[in-house]
């Protein structure tokens, strides 16, 4: 199938979406589509699965204009989507999910289970997924929970096939095994779109990768282009790739954790006996896949999650059985996962979130009342300092993009003096530009003396912030490594293997990529 969009908008409001965007995906090519956070991807895509109606442009499918009403003309059409956000019922059965809304039948109209079992294995046997049709969706790892996504997407018969962010949530190890899957769905004739943020993944599988930036094309180029180039083209100027620090040196040890455990109603352990320390003028990495206790760990530090059992200490101050704001008021500095629910009042301006924590204290208040004047003034050099872009600190939160809402709260929790500042993904959603502002932040916080504990999900950052990492896995601390450590490793132990068996692991691996690479070789040798 040869697929093509000419000329496709879509407008929300004022916003254009998609600005007359012309795209071309080859039978069997893995064209990817790159881009920051909202410069258009997925909107761009959701037009092309039928969920969005383009206000102008056409699709078409080898050389003939079709319109969708629906997902469900775009599956009939060829074409699948693999969601960011899995579209799995977790209580079913894999063959149930992969044949629901178009369950095979027999007598009577009962669902042939028999068969829906049969399409599954056919498929995972095809491409080697190793998936059992019988398996609870909710007792799958998130990468085979993916490949249950796609294989539900080809029993459509798709003959293109859109991923959407779809290592978002994955393991390293993870990754590199879709990769193998996209390699081997295009070698089978599938065409791919691949849409992510990530400039790695995205030379490492691409035939094609085209460049997205405030809802237009800004070119497509080969996957030989250079990761500093795509950058570029990705935010519109020159981007520092990477963490630029000097080598840390650590003082005493400031904040410890000793034996914390965490209970949820359920009765499930979200943090299991977890024990580590920060030293001032140290950043301290907890790494591991989303939904290990990361989020119940840096809750529970803050005072919004009252531990089981355990002692959390700040100078030898205890900080369990405090308030929330009590514990910032101690001097802890908090950037949460989530910054649009946790982070920010989206209905308050940019000058009144830069005060949240602090509109009772001078010199923002005068007794019961805030100093308007003092606020403004203070948010003006705020603004100026951590680059917020913005028309004016009088405008709402909400209006800000992803980027500059992070800054916001950055600005917040930096401007005062910190004994501890707790990071959870500091960079989520947000361009490379943006990714690059927030590093040195953290690394200045660092430099000065404070201690920085940073949670994160994304690898490249732990590894390339932390001056050690800790890996946490089903709420326990499996491991704590110093900021050299292999990337392998780092995956390996993410998914719950020990150190030393990830290291051995790891190693093991690289001979077999080292003999695949003299195999190459030879065999070109004997070529030429």
């Amino acid at each position: 199938m040869r697929l093509e969009l000419r000329g496709i908008t879509k407008r929300f409001g004022s916003l254009v979406a998609n600005d007359a965007i012309d795209l071309v995906v080859e039978p069997g090519e893995i064209h990817a589509l790159l881009g920051e956070n909202g410069a258009g991807k997925s909107t761009l895509m959701n037009v092309l699965y039928g969920f969005y109606d383009p206000d102008a442009g056409q699709i078409l499918i080898d050389d003939k204009v079709v319109d969708f009403d629906g997902p469900g003309d775009a599956m009939a059409a060829g074409i699948g989507m693999v969601h960011q956000h899995f579209m799995l019922i977790p209580v079913f059965t894999v063959a149930e999910n992969v044949v629901l809304g178009h369950e095979p039948t027999g007598v009577a109209g009962v669902i042939d289970v028999a068969k829906a079992r049969a399409q599954v294995k056919e498929i995972s046997d095809r491409f080697g997924f190793h998936i059992d049709p019988d398996a609870l969706i909710e007792d799958l790892p998130v990468g085979a929970q993916q490949r249950v996504e796609i294989i539900k997407a080809l029993s459509r018969r798709a003959e293109v096939l859109i991923l959407d962010e779809p290592t978002a949530v994955l393991t390293p190890q993870e990754t590199d095994e879709l990769i193998a899957i996209m390699r081997q769905l295009k070698e089978a004739g599938t065409s791919i779109v691949f849409i992510t943020h990530k400039l790695r993944e995205v030379r490492a599988v691409a035939d094609q990768i085209t460049v997205i930036r405030r809802g237009a094309v800004v070119g497509t180029v080969a996957p030989t282009t250079s990761e500093r180039e795509l950058a570029s083209m990705m935010v519109g100027r020159s981007v520092e790739l990477g963490v630029v620090k000097d080598a840390a040196t650590p003082g005493e040890v400031s904040f410890s954790v000793r034996d914390l455990t965490v209970i949820d109603a359920a009765g499930v352990r979200q943090v299991d006996g977890v024990t580590f320390d920060v030293a001032r003028g140290e950043i301290f990495a907890i790494a591991g896949v989303q939904g290990n206790g990361q989020t119940e760990l840096t809750e529970t530090i803050l005072g919004l999650t009252r531990p089981t059992s355990g002692s959390i200490t700040l100078d030898g101050e205890e900080l369990v059985g405090r308030s929330v704001k009590e514990v910032l008021r101690a001097g802890v500095g908090y950037v949460p996962e989530d910054r649009s629910t946790d982070g920010l009042v989206s209905a308050f301006s940019v000058a009144e979130n830069l005060i949240l924590d602090r509109y009772d204290q001078e010199p923002f208040a005068r007794g019961l009342a805030l100093d308007p004047v003092r606020v403004r003034s203070s948010a003006v050099e705020r603004a100026q300092e951590f680059d917020v872009r913005t028309g004016s600190v009088d405008d709402l939160a909400s209006t800000l993009s992803g980027g500059n809402q992070q800054k916001v709260v950055l600005a917040r929790e930096m401007s005062r003096p910190l004994r501890l500042l707790l990071a959870s993904q500091p960079t989520r959603g947000l361009d490379v530009g943006s990714i690059e502002f927030v590093h040195r932040r953290i690394v200045a916080e660092r430099d000065v003396g404070t201690p920085v504990l940073i949670v994160s999900t994304e690898l490249d950052e732990v590894l390339g912030l932390a001056d050690r990492i800790a890996v946490m896995y089903r709420g326990r601390i499996i491991g704590t490594v110093d900021a050299h450590t292999h990337r392998d490793v780092l995956g390996l132990m993410m998914a719950g293997v020990p150190h030393d068996e990830a290291v051995a692991q790891a190693a093991a691996h690289q001979t077999v990529l080292g003999q695949a690479d003299r195999a190459v070789e030879t065999s070109s040798e004997e070529d030429a």
